[in-house]
């Protein structure tokens, strides 16, 4: 198989590049024709001119999905067939590892899979939750209804995911700017201080000295400082990897003061959300449970799933496990799930519990970020005070000498 660089124009006139494996030219020709393109330059790709893939995948984004799966419910319904749809949001689709799935999961379908079953050849792509949704919907007749649901989830669960990273990055980046300003003052400021008051003879305070010896050993070890935080920073990320680390890491950020309590709310909007969406599809409650699970970001959380599946296998109500759970499902959880037991609507409850979390979890967003921004100011202000201050104290009580003479 070679690989041939193509210039093609698609069915609705709009010109497509492209890359392709084939055994010669005249076929790779063919299988664009194929394909419904209508090929104007074929080229087999030289050494210099081939694409080079260093193994890095660019990662498929949860709004990307969303997007995708909005435009493909949209194509579908208006009766294109879905190999057609596929190679339409294929030729559209600006990144490189989802337009690759997409070619992968036509030409599967083009030899016969069902939608799902060529979407499980692209698992990076297409989770487990997304393929049993796509199967539940090509087994129902309702594919356009299964992937519009999963439109909207994916748009919710990039909205939530985007409201607590913006909450967790700004005090983040303040700390960082914080270091930074320490640093440039110990390199730049501090040293011209300490010189002059070592020719003068002073008598340096102890907040003085601190602020001098911090100086001095970030000028002569700052490659001992680099070594250490470059080691531990890898053995963070390599910990995070472990079982271990996932259990301690999704403890810790349960447990951080005000954080802890808005993961709790993203969390459960995601449980709620991602379980009335799987149940509206017909999936069968112990099945919903488990993809559940598996979607969730937090260990805990998959722990505490995987226990209630049992539980349920065993004829327990779900809201009894999720009960047990309470030091990570809040009680609303576990009550609107019992009310939806009780009326045989569990799916509506889930949708309302997602709704109301999600709203808890943007205000509470909104809310912290207005609150933080006069607190890390107050920081940063005192931590630029407190060089200042340490360096011109000796310089005041000299001052306050030569005024008692």
């Amino acid at each position: 198989m070679a690989d041939f660089a193509y210039i093609a124009v698609n069915r609705e006139g709009k010109q497509v590049k492209g890359s392709m494996k084939a055994p010669n030219e005249m076929e790779a020709r063919s299988q664009l024709r194929k394909n419904g393109l209508r090929p104007i330059r074929v080229k087999e790709q030289t050494f210099m001119t081939k694409d080079i893939n260093l193994g890095v995948e660019k990662k498929v984004k949860t709004r990307d999905l969303s997007v995708f799966c909005r435009q493909f419910a949209s194509v579908l319904n208006a009766g294109v067939t879905v190999v057609d749809a596929l190679r339409m949001l294929a030729d559209q689709t600006e990144n490189k590892t989802l337009k690759n799935a997409l070619i992968t999961t036509r030409e599967a379908v083009q030899q016969g899979d069902s939608l799902a079953e060529a979407m499980k050849k692209s698992p990076k792509v297409f989770t487990e939750m997304f393929v049993n949704m796509v199967d539940a919907g090509e087994q129902s007749g309702s594919l356009e209804v299964s992937i519009d649901r999963m439109g909207k989830q994916f748009e919710k669960s990039a909205k939530l995911s985007g409201l607590v990273k913006n909450a967790m990055i700004y005090p983040v980046v303040v700390i960082v700017v914080a270091i930074v300003v320490t640093i440039v003052m110990s390199v730049k400021v501090i040293p011209k201080f300490a010189e002059m008051y070592g020719e003068m003879g002073a008598d340096l305070p102890f907040t003085t000295k601190i602020v001098c010896n911090f100086s001095e050993f970030l000028l002569d070890k700052w490659w001992l400082l680099t070594l250490i935080l470059a080691g531990l920073i890898a053995f963070l990320s390599w910990f995070g990897t472990t079982t271990k680390g996932k259990e301690v890491y999704g403890f810790l950020s349960l447990k951080m003061p005000i954080f802890g309590k808005i993961l709790i709310k993203s969390h459960s909007a995601s449980f709620a959300r991602v379980m009335s969406t799987l149940i509206a599809s017909g999936m069968n409650i112990t099945t919903a449970i488990e993809i559940c699970g598996k979607a969730m970001k937090n260990i805990h959380y998959t722990y505490a799933l995987k226990e209630a599946k049992a539980r349920v296998e065993e004829g327990m109500p779900l809201s009894v496990p999720i009960r047990s759970a309470s030091n990570i499902f809040p009680p609303m959880v576990h009550n609107m799930i019992a009310i939806g037991e009780e009326t045989g609507n569990v799916e509506h409850m889930m949708e309302r519990v997602a709704d109301y979390y999600e709203e808890e979890t943007e205000s509470a967003t909104k809310n912290l970020t207005e609150l933080m921004t006069p607190l890390i100011i107050v920081l940063l202000g005192g931590i630029i005070g407190f060089l200042v201050l340490a360096m011109y104290q000796p310089m005041i009580g000299m001052y306050g000498n030569m005024g008692n003479l």
